[in-house]
């Protein structure tokens, strides 16, 4: 069975907060502690709402509706959380992606979400009706956080969080 990370977005406390509880599984931050809240429970004394982001859970096939097509930023703060549910990856407003389209007769993936691919590496392999192979290599060193498989069929985005913001 193949496992599907985790996503949460920015939204709105009245979005996922009514009376003190979580309405749907949302993560909470504040500062540098960190709160998972599943539906229903209550938000812990030590959280300050006033002073929080919240997160709610949403469909990681729509990380896409989240990143600027033009400007490849971030629109909002998201962390995605791996299938071994313990690597997760932070997304802040404003951080600049790489995104590398994969179109040719044949594609082949090579680096799947959560992988780092170093500038060098092959992330994707296409091959062309007269048979060449050809490996697209990303212009720097980065995590591979998302690979759309959607908004362009039938050909792939890979989407890479670069490893220094500049």
């Amino acid at each position: 069975m193949e496992k599907i990370p985790k996503l949460y977005v920015e939204t709105s406390p009245e979005d996922i907060i009514e009376r003190g509880k979580a309405k749907k599984k949302c993560i909470i931050i504040q500062g540098n502690v960190e709160v998972m809240l599943d539906k229903g429970k209550e938000i812990p004394n030590f959280i300050d709402p006033a002073k929080s982001k919240f997160l709610k859970k949403e469909v990681y096939d729509r990380f896409y509706l989240y990143v600027d097509q033009h400007s490849q930023e971030m629109l909002c703060d998201a962390v995605i959380i791996l299938p071994d549910r313990r690597t997760r990856i932070k997304l802040q407003k404003g951080d600049k992606l790489m995104l590398l389209p994969v179109e040719g007769f044949v594609k082949t993936l090579i680096a799947d979400v959560g992988n780092r691919v170093r500038k060098g590496d092959a992330f994707a392999a296409i091959t062309t009706k007269k048979g060449e192979v050809h490996y697209l290599k990303p212009p720097k060193n980065g995590t591979v956080i998302y690979i759309d498989e959607f908004t362009n069929k039938p050909h792939y985005i890979y989407y890479l969080l670069p490893e220094n913001q500049d």
